[in-house]
């Protein structure tokens, strides 16, 4: 492994819709959700679209409804993959770039202008992404090549990491169907620290590739309830149990079982109330952040009206 660390791309602040009026841009849904006002000259009415962004194994694709689910347009892009043997790896700045081409296409194709984009929604699949940070990507091949920081869903190269939390009989497990499987997040982060001890200490935050999604647009580091449930073995029972849904936006994240991370040798995310797999966890359809970050929009191209 070279060590060496990728500087973030500046390039990568590609904006998410082509030029239009001023909007804003909050999150919401399992992963993330967008609400855009227009200017207070903008003609009326307009149509209320809303466009979502699934990124798949091959490719990202965005899709345009009405309030009515019609779909009015469509576009994809490809996204790279590096295959060896059981690893399977992707980029999160290559990522991004398809998921703007794709909304971008999409919105040219629909003649969508993006002051009629009512709401933004991501999905994606689970994948483990890898920052430092500054945000910039960290490795997590055996190439050393920094643009690889994505561990993919299909990844397998954790079988073994999977057996051993399986063989804990922790208590978490019963809300995994009874175990875990090498798709899931902690036997991938287990085999980094394990394998890739430069790459364990230089990671800021690890996240599922939807919560990087949100975060990449906000920079709100809030993880969704849905993600970290079906990925991470939060458990969503105690979450629910202490918090008002009211009450849910920036919510102390109350789920992680700390004996189980010390039980399967990741004693190390706990610290700083888990700062590194989330200390906010929020409900689906609450939004994040203030707005669409000046770093996923760039200002010569938008106007950015903020919420406070």
């Amino acid at each position: 492994m070279s060590g060496k660390r990728r500087p973030l791309d500046d390039s990568n602040t590609t904006p998410l819709l082509p030029i239009s009026t001023p909007y804003s841009y909050y999150n919401s849904v399992p992963s993330s959700s967008v609400e855009m006002s227009t200017a207070a000259s903008a003609p009326a009415p307009l149509r209320s679209v809303f466009l979502g962004v699934d990124v798949g194994t091959g490719s990202a694709r965005a899709g345009l409804f009405d309030k009515k689910g019609k779909l009015l347009g469509s576009a994809s892009s490809p996204i790279q993959i590096w295959k060896n043997g059981d690893h399977v790896e992707q980029s999160s700045t290559d990522i991004w770039h398809a998921i703007c081409a794709a909304v971008k296409s999409a919105c040219s194709t629909a003649g969508i202008a993006g002051e009629e984009v009512a709401g933004l929604g991501f999905a994606a699949t689970c994948s483990l992404v890898a920052i430092d940070a500054d945000g910039a990507p960290v490795t997590v091949s055996w190439s050393g090549d920094s643009r690889r920081n994505i561990i993919v869903w299909m990844d397998h190269r954790a079988v073994k990491q999977a057996e051993k939390i399986n063989s804990s009989n922790s208590p978490v497990l019963q809300y995994c169907g009874g175990a875990l499987s090498p798709e899931m997040q902690p036997p991938k982060l287990l085999w980094v620290k394990e394998n890739l001890q430069e790459s364990w200490s230089m990671v800021f935050r690890w996240m599922d590739l939807s919560d990087w999604l949100s975060y990449r647009a906000t920079g709100d580091d809030t993880r969704s309830l849905c993600t970290t449930v079906c990925k991470w073995t939060y458990l969503g029972h105690a979450h629910m149990q202490q918090m008002n849904e009211k009450d849910s936006r920036n919510m102390e994240a109350c789920g992680w079982d700390d004996d189980f991370w010390e039980e399967i040798g990741l004693g190390d995310l706990v610290e700083g109330h888990h700062a590194k797999i989330g200390r906010s966890v929020a409900f689906p359809g609450h939004p994040l952040g203030s707005g669409l970050s000046s770093t996923a929009a760039k200002a010569r191209y938008f106007v950015l009206k903020s919420s406070h």
